[in-house]
């Protein structure tokens, strides 16, 4: 038997009078929660069967090119039984019926993964109630809770229906039937119907209250790789994101908000450029200026010849070395709030043989999506449309909602498909939408299209936090790490300071520290900053013992544990020990975020003049059971290249208060030469499913760190890791004994 799935307390609803009828599977919300009164109900539909027997998934997930909506149509059309053939996806609209709970329910009482929702949450209400309205695509969570949890239970559910409906029709029991391929079939008969053809009658059955997942043998789509469902409109350019929206009548919109964060517009002079060719007219907003005209060149353009004057909001000194000093005194203070406390660290400590310090710290990242923060806007008395890209379309809404003056249920969003996200399109960091909702009032009734220019883009981001951390570990005099004491600035209780590593005694607390700044989710949140922090200090206290970096992990890791089986396979792909020319060298990391464990080992080539390239990278995975492999590794892959070009070359620095860094040539990221060769390996260990989108960052940065070490002996504590200051000749190689 495969697990037995139970309901939520909102359970889940039959529903027909479809649009020529069928049966439509969904969640009942409590009617409290949405506004209604009385008896009536809203349907969260996941499931559509129609009489031509089409499955249709309704997915509460953006696509940002991860390809999870065909992995949620693949889970529930597992349980289902359909016909893959017969399957089809859309994605759900923005309403409350489809705020997603799973997800919620996932994150705070499942894997607890990093909660990715900052400061769009009340601090006051973190129960459910509070979050319900989400219906965000992050953490690495959408497999993992929202199929788990939700579209398994749906696809089995209505299977259990349609086979009743089914028995029923032919006066058998449903003990008797099974389905298959999108037909319920009565073997001792020979009698097949469609589930097309009994979807009807199966609307009118109540719901089973504990439907039977299937076990993992039973399993024909989940873990196979069909062609993903958005992957034929990218490649034949009919793939619909905002920034391709045209309404007639549109105007384009181009803004400069305040160079320093919470500064305001103290005054534009708009004369001459409103009588520029083309140009509607100049917006003046809270901390920024706006310019509509016909076209997009032409507001740019005219938005470059204005010399509005903004205030700094007081912040006008600070600088990056300012940040970096305030942070170094902040750990100097040793005042954390603990985060991890086991055994005696200070006695540790005191007792041990050899006391190894460090610091490490990582600038501000930006996340410099390919297709720049825009909306189009069209609003019509109290009525308003919107079109755009984001990772939660329900708070789009709301957010849209607001800055236009008008009650949420008068805003219609159509959420595209989003040329990337990375946490820069979560709540609390849609600015672009409130400022494309402020102009869409300013050009009623013709619609307007906000493009943020990528210097726009750079500059007034929600970056990736700076940070520091500062290590203090001891070993004993047969070189065995005895203690861990760890400092970091950030709120404490950041699940990614914490170690997979068996050391009796450890310390783990984090300082906050906040300024101007404005910050936000990154992808992997804070386990980027964490696994380089970590993982290089890993390999200090490695090579502190004269101990080789792999075969000092695997002897801190369990024997029979998923983390030593990831990191023995990390090694044996890699071939780990085998010798490398003069100037080359091998690192290794392992992480665990949002439910997955990664081992990554970097193979690298440091230049006599310092320049370093990353020629080969191995990564293995334990995420539990993969749903679509091609995808799976699509993502690792591209998680890698995304740390790889932080780890590399990403850098925000700021002067005057100001982001100083304006496009990719002073903000690089990886080019198709920076990318090296990649092979990922997976482990399918059928633990609880982990994340995918995120887990391929964290280990990549300590990866390359650590090779940097091996083949130069120069140890690298601040990232980006561009270029290495030869302090002296190639290292010898440090593997050759390895395995």
């Amino acid at each position: 038997m495969g697990k037995i799935a139970t309901w939520t307390r909102r359970g889940f609803i039959a529903a027909g009078g479809l649009v020529g009828g069928g049966l439509a599977l969904g969640i009942a919300f409590a009617p409290n929660r949405l506004g209604i009164k009385g008896d009536d109900k809203a349907l969260n539909t996941w499931v559509k069967i129609t009489p031509d027997n089409r499955v249709t998934v309704l997915v509460p997930h953006c696509d940002m090119g991860q390809g999870s909506q065909t992995g949620l149509a693949m889970m529930l059309a597992e349980e289902l039984d359909a016909d893959w053939s017969l399957v089809g996806v859309q994605e759900a609209p923005a309403l409350p019926a489809y705020a997603n709970e799973y997800l919620v329910r996932g994150m705070l009482l499942g894997a607890a993964p990093p909660l990715i929702l900052g400061r769009a949450v009340d601090d006051a209400v973190l129960g459910l109630t509070a979050l319900m309205g989400l219906q965000i695509t992050g953490g690495s969570a959408s497999i993992r809770f929202t199929g788990e949890l939700g579209m398994r239970t749906a696809g089995a559910a209505a299977r259990a229906m349609l086979i009743q409906a089914a028995a029923a029709r032919w006066g058998v029991s449903a003990g008797s039937c099974s389905a298959a391929q999108s037909m319920v079939r009565h073997a001792p008969s020979g009698r097949m119907l469609t589930f097309g053809a009994v979807a009807e009658d199966a609307a009118l059955l109540p719901p089973p209250a504990a439907p039977a997942l299937k076990p993992f043998a039973a399993w024909r789509i989940v873990g196979t790789s069909p062609p993903r469902f958005d992957v034929a409109a990218k490649v034949d350019g009919s793939a619909r994101y905002a920034i391709d929206v045209v309404l007639p009548g549109m105007l384009y919109a181009a803004v400069a908000a305040a160079p320093v964060f919470g500064g305001k517009l103290l005054s534009v002079d708009s004369a001459a450029v409103e009588k520029m060719p083309g140009v509607h007219s100049v917006v003046r907003l809270d901390n920024a200026v706006a310019v509509l005209a016909a076209g997009y060149w032409q507001a740019q353009t005219a938005l470059r010849a204005l010399e509005p004057k903004f205030d700094d909001g007081g912040h006008g000194h600070v600088s990056s070395t300012e940040i970096d000093t305030a942070q170094s005194a902040l750990l100097a203070k040793g005042a954390g709030s603990t985060d991890v406390k086991r055994g005696d660290a200070a006695a540790a400590l005191a007792a041990a043989a050899h006391v190894v310090t460090a610091d490490y710290a990582v600038p501000y990242l930006a996340h410099a999506t390919l297709e720049p923060p825009n909306a189009v806007v069209h609003i019509v008395g109290d009525k308003c449309e919107i079109w755009t890209g984001v990772q939660d379309p329900l708070n789009a809404r709301a957010t849209a909602a607001r800055a236009a003056g008008l009650p949420r249920e008068n805003v219609t969003l159509h959420n595209c498909m989003v040329g990337g996200g990375f946490g820069r399109k979560i709540p609390d960091v849609m600015d672009f939408i409130e400022q494309a909702a402020k102009l869409g009032r300013a050009a009623a009734p013709r619609p307007v299209k906000l493009i943020w220019s990528r210097e726009e883009d750079i500059t007034h981001d929600y970056y990736r936090t700076a940070a520091r951390a500062r290590f203090q570990g001891g070993l004993n005099a047969h070189g065995q790490p005895v203690v861990w004491r760890a400092d970091y600035t950030g709120e404490a209780g950041e699940q990614a300071a914490h170690l997979p590593y068996q050391i009796d005694n450890q310390l783990i607390t984090g300082q906050k520290y906040a300024n101007h700044v404005r910050t936000g989710a990154w992808r992997s949140v804070d386990h980027s900053q964490h696994g380089f922090f970590s993982e290089s200090f890993v390999d200090e206290l490695a090579a502190a013992a004269g101990k080789d970096a792999f075969q000092f992990r695997r002897d801190l890791l369990q024997a029979g544990s998923r983390q030593r089986a990831v990191l023995e396979m990390a090694a044996e792909k890699s071939g780990w020990g085998a010798s490398l020319q003069a100037g080359c060298g091998r690192g290794i990391a392992l992480t665990e975020s949002f439910g997955s464990i990664v081992a990554e080992v970097a193979e690298v080539a440091v230049a006599p003049s310092g320049a370093v390239q990353v020629r080969r990278v191995t990564a293995v995975v334990d995420c539990g059971d993969l749903v679509h492999p091609d995808a799976a590794t699509a993502q690792i892959e591209g998680g890698i290249m995304f740390g790889l070009a932080a780890a590399l070359y990403g850098e925000i620095t700021i002067e005057n208060g100001a982001v100083t860094q304006r496009n990719f040539d002073t903000y690089r990221v990886a080019r198709m030469v920076d990318a090296p060769a990649i092979a990922v390996y997976f482990i399918a260990s059928h633990a609880p499913r982990g994340g995918i989108g995120e887990v391929g960052v964290p280990g990549i940065a300590p990866a390359i760190a650590n090779a940097i070490h091996a083949a130069c002996g120069v140890r690298m504590r601040k990232l980006p890791l561009r270029s290495v200051a030869m302090a002296a000749g190639p290292a010898p190689d440090q593997h050759a004994s390895a395995l």
